[in-house]
């Protein structure tokens, strides 16, 4: 064999050296954008350098400074004046510090919240009181969320007049998107993904539509809450059957697609609201939320500020981590958050124990019927040998155990429609759910999978006695179809997020209730209703639970008060929706819990159950500006740069001042009283503008501590028409009074034809 010739060696060393170059090179690059987190770099754009031209240019050559390889996601003009980009910790560090930059924050990932309504609200007693569909279909609700499914009856535009001329949006074309699915009714449709894809690589479309379609239905049941056109003969397996129609069925959807199977990134969320108030909508819907950080830090707080500067109303879930105290989301002030309630419908399904005992459950099973003898049953925790098998988790269960027989399964952990999943594969034939003392007897309804019904606590104890007590026990399901009229209602759904007020406890949170729970609205079709990958049920509506339903609900109840009056500042919105809350049923009693079976209080309704038409004539509202907002980041004590963050732009609190938070014109009073004994005089001062006819008010006070002292000054009020007038109410506790509880009260004025509410709470601090 001839050897090779040097030249040849050297050219095939040559290339080896160079592929281990760029295999390490490639590997570097890997593990360093492994190392990347996602960034919301938030820029004082006043400080721009005279040598730019244009402020995207400064942030790119801030950006290049720090790393070669970054690159913008989304450049900010409205929510906030920033981009968002990859960086790793240690050059999100050295960004910071550069001039002009005010601050650099970690993206935070987000979680969804999750037609007898009208008729329970009242507005169909009362339609001929609200707007037409001239002056309603002029109103836009934007709705952040899992987008839409286009072809849905909530989405018809029959009847609709031209598109208003103030809009100013698109309707994006994508997977299984084009901007023919758009029409007078859903007059835009846009999709955010940079942040989701920057977090968890590119979106398989096989999975998800990188489009504003909606393959996950949340959507699609939010915005037909909201504003969903009228579809008759609505329902979900013949439950809850009737004539399904939005709140605002008149006004305008433009939904933004923000959620993925991955979840609901801030970076996405800040570029559709920076884009929203570029479209022009009037009212913002977002049923997501997360954990609760400083207003600064909160990418919907901030986005939120700079939409209502533009006069846009942002209502927010409050979330579902009730009924814990300091539970909530999104309690900026200048948010609307909302928490949920009941209805008066309901879809009972008995359960029949062998020992001739029933007890009431729900469901919204349809398919193949039990036998009509009783069958066995079994609780999970015994048909399993794994640690927490009473929650029917998946692959938990013996099938050997569980074949042919009722399976009662605990309530926790994971999904409520998964545990029947695990039981039907596994081989049984039916499920109790049960709950444990986190739900108590709050019962939520799902379209299961196999026949089962959902108990209460005490229900499931006493269940659960006879089946350990009876070596034979058995038990029959009975399904009863939908009933209404069910009374109290509403009650304070024990899912629904709780006060105080984690971060100002002087702003008492959340601001007030609406329906919440078995909520019926339109669906996807490219996902069954329970959401499971093994349903291949297909709906044109469903029925599910959560404070995102609620959401919806207000924010298209906001859109019918625009409509009714147009000059109306979010802050008034929000107050007449507030004061006309109510507290109490019919009958006098109060609202209940259904955590725990006593009164609500303040802390879990806000201002009460929203009232519709009676928020259409406030009579007196409370209204606030945007220097009134910052003045309140002033009272916080938050810094020049922090203000600039939520502000977008220069602001500098009076030294000469003093600021105080509880001067904020907000609808109601939570009061903070210094721990350590001794008496306490803590002072509110409030301004009513009076949106009627003019008219004398009185006002009454009341409190559940009888050592808590209320008085206000002055004790009556006329008003011109449009005319404003201060009060200021005080105080006042005694040493003896107790610290170790809560309190609650209320204020109201009236003149004998409106009542403007307030709810009251007190607490101690340091």
């Amino acid at each position: 064999m001839k050897p090779f010739k040097k030249p040849l060696l050297l050219m095939l060393l040559v290339i080896i050296l160079r592929l281990s170059h760029e295999s390490l090179a490639a590997t570097d690059k890997k593990k360093e954008e492994d190392q990347k987190s996602t960034y919301i770099v938030h820029v004082a754009k006043s400080e721009m350098p005279e040598t730019f031209s244009h402020h995207s240019a400064w942030y790119e050559s801030s950006l290049k400074s720090v790393s070669d390889s970054a690159e913008m996601l989304y450049l900010y003009d409205n929510a906030i004046h920033g981009f968002s980009t990859r960086l790793t910790a240690e050059e999100a560090r050295t960004l910071e510090t550069q001039s002009g930059i005010l601050a650099v924050f970690p993206e935070t990932r987000f979680e969804l919240h999750t037609t007898r309504t009208p008729e329970f609200l009242g507005l169909d007693k009362n339609a001929d009181m609200f707007p037409e569909s001239t002056s309603g279909g002029e109103v836009i609700i934007g709705l952040l969320d899992t987008g839409v499914w286009p072809e849905s009856k909530s989405f018809d535009d029959t009847g609709l007049g031209p598109i208003p001329s103030s809009w100013k949006g698109q309707c994006e074309t994508g997977t299984n998107f084009t901007t023919s699915n758009c029409n007078k009714k859903l007059i835009g449709a846009r999709y955010f993904a940079n942040g989701y894809q920057a977090a968890t690589g590119p979106i398989d479309e096989s999975k998800e539509s990188k489009s504003p379609r909606d393959d996950d239905g949340h959507g699609t049941h939010t915005a037909s809450t909201a504003a969903g056109s009228v579809v008759a003969g609505a329902s979900l397996f013949g439950y809850a059957s009737g004539t399904a129609r939005g709140m605002a069925n008149h006004a305008r959807i433009a939904a933004y697609k923000v959620c993925w199977l991955g979840g609901c990134f801030s970076s996405d969320i800040l570029a559709a609201i920076d884009k929203a108030i570029e479209d022009n909508v009037n009212v913002l819907s977002l049923s997501l939320g997360g954990g609760m950080s400083d207003y600064y830090r909160d990418s919907i707080a901030i986005g939120a500020f700079a939409a209502m500067e533009k006069g846009i109303l942002v209502s927010c879930s409050a979330g579902n981590a009730g009924p814990s105290s300091f539970s909530l989301s999104n309690i900026a002030p200048w948010i609307t958050t909302v928490g949920a309630g009941t209805l008066d419908r309901d879809f009972p399904a008995y359960v029949s124990l062998g020992n001739g005992k029933n007890y009431s459950g729900v469901s919204l099973y349809k398919g193949n019927a039990l036998p009509d003898s009783p069958l066995p049953l079994i609780y999970a925790g015994n048909a399993s040998n794994a640690t927490g098998g009473s929650l029917c988790t998946a692959g938990t269960l013996t099938p050997e155990k569980v074949a042919g027989k009722i399976v009662l399964c605990d309530r926790g952990v994971n999904a409520r429609v998964q545990k029947g999943a695990v039981v039907k594969a596994a081989g049984g034939l039916g499920m109790v759910l049960a709950n444990t003392a986190a739900n108590g007897e709050e019962l939520v309804a799902d379209a299961h999978l196999l026949p089962a019904t959902a108990v209460g606590e005490k229900a499931g104890d006493a269940i659960k006695s006879y089946l350990f007590s009876d070596s034979q026990p058995t038990v029959k399901i009975l399904f009863e179809g939908t009933k209404v009229g069910i009374q109290p209602s509403p009650v304070v759904a024990a899912f629904s997020s709780r006060g105080p007020n984690g971060i100002t406890p002087q702003i008492l949170k959340p601001d007030l209730i609406a329906p919440g729970v078995n909520i019926l609205a339109g669906w996807s079709k490219a996902v069954g209703p329970t959401g499971l990958t093994v349903d291949n049920r297909r709906v044109d509506f469903n029925i599910i639970s959560g404070t995102s339903m609620s959401c919806p609900h207000v924010s298209g109840l906001a859109a019918l008060i625009k409509a009714a009056h147009p000059n109306w500042s979010p802050a008034v919105i929000r107050s007449a929706l507030m004061t006309t809350a109510y507290t109490a049923y019919k009958n006098g009693d109060k609202l209940q819990d259904s955590a725990t079976g006593k009164p609500s209080t303040p802390f879990d309704h806000g201002a009460g159950h929203v009232d519709p038409v009676s928020a259409l004539n406030p009579g007196l509202v409370y209204d606030l500006a945007v220097d009134d907002y910052l003045g309140f980041l002033c009272a916080i004590n938050y810094t020049d740069a922090e203000i600039n963050s939520v502000a977008r732009r220069k602001y500098q609190c009076d030294a000469s001042k003093q600021y105080s938070v509880n001067d904020l014109n907000y609808p109601s009073f939570a009061v903070v009283f210094q721990s350590g004994g001794g008496s306490t005089v803590v002072k509110h001062k409030r301004t009513l503008t009076n949106v009627g006819a003019a008219g004398t008010y009185s006002v009454s006070a009341t409190s559940d501590n009888p050592s808590i002292q209320i008085s206000v000054e002055p004790k009556v009020l006329s008003f011109k028409e449009n005319e404003n007038k201060s009060y200021t109410v005080t105080f006042t506790t005694s040493a003896s009074t107790s610290q170790s509880q809560n309190g609650f009260g209320s204020l109201a004025w009236s003149d004998g034809k409106h009542v403007v509410g307030s709810p009251i709470s007190f607490s101690w601090g340091t």
